[in-house]
């Protein structure tokens, strides 16, 4: 058959449609958070394969100069815009770099006095000669000119406008970040935030911004307000009380059709849920809106009234599946607890069949969990559902022994036990199954890579006895102050002052510190600053009163002041402080975040500890599974590769390869994408706890990596390193 130039045409100008409508995406730039709209951290740059890997070495290497902190990060996936790689610093500083030979093109500070979170990425926008990246520090969203480094200052008050505009007036004084960027739509910037998961977070509202003007162009309400969709899920008042049901994780856009899908987390406080029984819509869903006027589409929810931190952890995957021999539009959302939601795009319809089965009941006073809980059936979870005694350790007998004393003390078997004050196991943790490195999809194959975590973490309900009127009142400020710090502090810093100490077993994490002696380590002043400002991974407190931030230190510096009952002014003080205290709406706090190790510090569950995972979307198959990362000091002692605890995605590229760092062990690596065997590693100066940029600049490609190191126990570091083949 004769093909005319007519017709030849006619194919490419089909072929750019599909590529202009197809989320604008060609895959050979790195434009947006996570390569393309899509969110599929996909490459179709085959320079580097599976032939000449072995060869590849680092090519530039940039220090950002920071002062860096115990636990510093950097989780930035860089975009790539004209041969300019934008990302920021452990300081929240944003930074644009050559992208060829990593020199500093410019520096934006943004000169705030807060204490610096982690940052996943910033955003790109043009319109003819007007370019702006928009990103995220503290609790303020900025606009600055891409070309310059300078405030855009038609943006907002100069350049920046607040991340709490648009939540109400609750929002004022309460924690609110963004740790993931926006999306960017036409001229609109839509953004989720991370916000305190205790009783007084602020509500998880999903907002656009304007970015020529910073104001907000609408809101979606994820705690619906009377007369929305879903607020017959909620108690009545819910919309004026309860916060969380956010969207920390980050936005994935269908350009094409309009849409965002937009991952949400649990509703605060996470663990009981006696002032918000229900259903809790729109919290632990994923969420089709119209990106034009905020508006619903669909919905699903894949945890009912959440009492398990059980947060989407990333943004969907865009993809397209062959189901009964038709391409389907669909998304993909892997989760927490180890399993991937396949849903129609246009409708939210599971494309697999999934199964609400009845789960237990809580025996926590005035709770009730929701009956049943969706399990997909298809595809199989890509991590262990159960931790019992069958999966103990085996690396040696001592840690079996250590690891079985203690699981025979809480509940664990099953997913979704409710949590206890006898102690519930939570398996996969905390931290996944999937984390917030979310998924890479292969276009042209339908399989989907994701790496997981198979570490088991226990936690302990503590009763606060604060609304029980029969219990002992405190009697003295200091009284007050302890059970201020148990209803906010304890959960990080322990029941005891004690903290996560670090060096108590050799892999544990040391991110919450003693506050034992507090009196002789630190002045008081600078106690008060770190209340009201946050450090670290520790928010602001400063919605409390003074009367209860005094009350706070004077348990913590062991003041033990009584009231004076010559003095009325003091008496009155007194009871207006315990009528705060006893207005707290939550019974409970736990024993916090607590990882589970045995005697040596080594996970307590058997082997792998961290894994990545091929995932057969269209058939619904998990094709293979691999240990990524290892401890060394075990493989000498001739145990298996066991993988490690691991932060940070992976990406797939026409060259038959999967690049991925995030191992606790520091190293980047290269799979082959059809095995999972481990082709290439390179040791990092500090661990790579983010998901690499692969670009291509005047023909050559190169893939770059943020070591910013500080999670779990390891050294922080303040390194942005590119990769590719050397030069011929």
């Amino acid at each position: 058959m004769m093909i005319s130039i007519k017709h030849v045409i006619i194919i490419g100008i089909c072929a750019i449609i599909f590529k202009c409508t197809n989320n604008e995406a060609d895959f050979t730039t790195w434009k947006t958070y996570q390569g393309d709209y899509g969110r599929n951290q996909y490459s179709s740059l085959d320079q580097i394969n599976k032939q000449n890997i072995s060869q590849v070495k680092p090519l530039w290497v940039y220090q950002t100069g920071d002062s860096l902190r115990k636990n510093s990060q950097i989780q930035c996936n860089p975009i790539i815009i004209d041969g300019v790689l934008y990302a920021t610093t452990p300081n929240l500083k944003l930074i644009a770099l050559n992208a060829a030979t990593g020199k500093l093109l410019w520096e934006f500070d943004p000169g705030l006095d807060f204490s610096p979170h982690v940052n996943r990425g910033v955003s790109y926008w043009e319109s003819k000669n007007d370019k702006r990246i928009l990103y995220t520090a503290g609790s303020l969203l900025f606009a600055v000119n891409a070309s310059t480094g300078n405030p855009v200052t038609s943006f907002g008050a100069a350049g920046v406008t607040s991340l709490k505009a648009g939540l109400g007036a609750r929002a004022a004084d309460l924690f609110v970040i963004a740790t993931s960027p926006g999306v960017v739509y036409n001229d609109l910037f839509i953004v989720g935030t991370r916000v305190s998961e205790n009783a007084d977070a602020a509500p998880g509202y999903v907002r656009a911004f304007n970015i020529l003007t910073g104001k907000v162009e609408w809101v979606f309400h994820t705690i619906p307000k009377p007369g929305e969709y879903g607020y017959s899920t909620w108690p009545k008042d819910a919309y004026n009380q309860i916060g969380g049901a956010n969207a920390w994780a980050g936005i994935t856009l269908d350009k094409k059709r309009g849409v965002v899908y937009v991952p949400t987390g649990s509703a605060s406080f996470d663990f009981w849920g006696g002032n918000r029984l229900g259903k809790n819509l729109f919290a632990n869903s994923i969420i089709a809106i119209n990106a034009n006027t905020g508006r619903r589409i669909w919905h699903y929810q894949t945890v009912h009234h959440d009492l398990w931190d059980r947060d989407l952890p990333s943004p969907p995957n865009l993809v397209s599946v062959k189901h009964d021999d038709k391409m389907i539009d669909a998304v993909a959302q892997v989760t927490k607890s180890g399993y991937v939601f396949l849903l129609n795009r246009d409708t939210g319809e599971p494309l697999f069949p999934i199964e609400e089965r009845n789960v237990k009941k809580s025996d926590l006073i005035g709770e009730e969990t929701w009956e049943t809980q969706p399990f997909p059936l298809k595809p199989p979870p890509f991590s262990r559902q159960s931790f019992t005694e069958k999966l103990i350790t085996n690396i040696s007998t001592e840690s079996y022994e250590y690891v079985k004393s203690i699981l025979d003390t809480v509940r664990t078997g099953e997913q979704f036990i409710p949590p206890s004050t006898q102690g519930t196991m939570y398996f996969p943790g905390f931290d996944g199954g999937a984390e917030w490195g979310g998924a890479s999809f292969d276009v042209k194959t339908g399989i989907l890579y994701v790496n997981a975590n198979e570490m088991p973490w226990i936690q302990h309900m503590v009763t606060l006895d604060l609304n029980d009127k029969n219990s002992a009142q405190p009697k003295t400020i200091h009284d007050i102050g302890e059970k201020v710090y148990k209803a906010n502090c304890a959960i990080c810093h322990g029941q005891e002052l004690q903290g996560d100490i670090k060096g108590t077993f050799p892999h544990t994490t040391g991110t919450y510190p003693s506050l034992k002696n507090l009196d002789k380590r630190l002045p008081r002043k600078e106690t008060i600053t770190i209340i009201e400002k946050g450090k670290g991974f520790m928010p602001s407190f400063n919605q409390f009163s003074n009367k209860k931030k005094n009350a706070l230190l004077s348990f913590l510096y062991n003041e033990n002041l009584a009231a004076d009952n010559e003095n009325d002014a003091n008496q009155s003080w007194l009871e207006n402080l315990r009528k705060e205290l006893f207005d707290f709406k939550i019974p409970y706090t736990h024993t916090g975040y607590n990882r589970f190790y045995d005697q040596d510090g080594y996970p307590a569950v058997k082997p792998p500890w961290g894994t990545l995972n091929a995932i057969d979307l269209n058939k619904g198959e998990i094709l293979w599974q691999v240990p990524l990362g290892e401890f060394v000091e075990l493989t000498k002692k001739g145990v298996p590769k066991t993988g490690t605890e691991n932060y940070g995605g992976p990406v797939v590229t026409a060259g038959g390869l999967i690049f991925i760092a995030a191992s606790k062990d520091e190293h980047i690596r290269a799979f082959d994408k059809d095995s999972g065997k481990e082709l290439w590693k390179y040791k990092l100066p500090a661990g790579g706890y983010a998901t690499p940029s692969i670009y291509e600049v005047d023909n050559k490609q190169y893939v770059v990596i943020a070591c910013g190191g500080g999670k779990m126990g390891t050294k922080p570091g303040d390194y942005y390193i590119s990769f590719g083949l050397p030069s011929s």
